[in-house]
């Protein structure tokens, strides 16, 4: 390939799905990855898609992100089926302070076109069979949520007919009117490299407040049946538990940080507790696998987005929500490539933390 109209650094869902709007718009794209396609946290996240969040921007990106994900077996070139099962996520409440909360928020979701609601114990015990509702308040529901059972197969869809180029980028530096990324020089570059974005722009005067999150997600051996369908929350617990088309359990204590062997039987505790007290059919699954991943986090648990210099794009700083957003996040950053400034980027362009106008997310898992 002659030099490409833009250099995309990283190959996990994000960098994928810029490089294939880029494609889409008639321009040539260099992704440049140092280790592989979904090699970093896109392999390993769990696929979850929602749209219930408690700001405006974060439901605006899910709310676009959904209608993608919708149509995704015919808008991607896959080899296996892209199935995004709509199963619902549920946020339960034991408190009626936790309920106002999501109450809250769901004000915020519809008025951005999010068919969430508020239900009451005893419908959310029906929308969750075996839930019990007489240890919750009520919860928050939103039925269009849902998941990915193959979530890597989604990342490599996106990767379909994308120069991937597998180099390590230990330097982003001006070339004459455009950018040089390791061995690629391109007329703009777009980095979307994770917890590595903020090293690779510094050297640029750059200064990107991301850092490195670890979490951790509990799996079960395939159970043959079924257990939970909804995807199930309960904040106070820091707790969440959904079962995978394949049969497996999945659990997470959302607290869990720090060393895998000394925290293990801790956070197992702690599913094991939340498991009891809200799902009781949950109560004898073992879980003998633990998958570690990383979240790129930011002050305000959102994104940045959009340009940091003249030709040099920044899509990073995630917070853990980036693969279901990512198509919504695509679609901007080509284009304010393309000179277009979506109003999204006036509200997590980079310029955000040193103005002081961060805009926390207050619905994390």
């Amino acid at each position: 390939m002659n030099r490409p109209d833009v250099a995309v650094v990283g190959a996990g869902v994000t960098g994928l799905a810029i490089a294939r709007e880029l494609r889409s718009r008639g321009m040539t794209v260099a992704v440049v990855e140092r280790a592989g396609i979904g090699a970093g946290a896109s392999g390993v996240q769990p696929g979850g898609v929602r749209q219930q969040w408690g700001t405006r921007v974060a439901c605006r990106l899910a709310r676009e992100s959904v209608a993608f994900w919708s149509e995704v077996d015919a808008r991607l070139d896959s080899r296996v089926p892209l199935v995004f099962a709509q199963c619902g996520y549920l946020f339960v409440a034991e408190t009626d302070e936790t309920l106002a909360r999501l109450a809250a928020n769901v004000v915020l979701q519809n008025d951005e076109g999010i068919d969430s609601r508020i239900v009451g114990s005893q419908e959310a015990a029906e929308l969750v069979p075996g839930l019990d509702g007489d240890v919750i308040a009520g919860g928050a529901w939103c039925a269009e949520d849902g998941y990915f059972d193959r979530p890597q197969a989604v990342v490599e869809a996106f990767a379909h007919g994308v120069d991937v180029r597998q180099a390590t980028v230990a330097t982003i530096e001006r070339a004459g009117t455009g950018w040089s990324v390791g061995s690629v020089t391109a007329d703009a570059v777009v980095v979307a490299a994770g917890v590595d974005t903020a090293a690779l722009l510094a050297p640029l005067g750059i200064d990107l407040p991301i850092v490195a999150e670890e979490r951790y997600l509990f799996f079960s051996d395939p159970i043959r049946e079924r257990l939970l369908e909804p995807l199930v929350v309960a904040p106070e617990r820091g707790f969440a538990a959904k079962q995978l088309a394949d049969g497996r359990v999945l659990a997470s204590d959302l607290a869990a940080r720090g060393d895998e062997e000394e925290g293990r039987e801790r956070w197992r505790a702690t599913v094991r507790s939340a498991s009891d007290a809200l799902l009781p059919q949950l109560a004898h699954v073992s879980y003998p696998l633990l998958v570690r991943g990383v979240y790129d986090v930011t002050p305000d648990h959102q994104p940045i987005l959009g340009p940091v210099d003249d030709g040099a794009f920044v899509a990073a700083g995630f917070s853990g929500h980036g693969f279901m957003i990512a198509p919504a996040v695509a679609r901007i950053v080509a284009d304010a490539v393309e000179g277009e400034r979506d109003p999204v980027l006036e509200v997590l362009g980079h310029e955000r933390f040193a103005s002081g106008r961060l805009v926390p997310e207050p619905q994390l898992v």
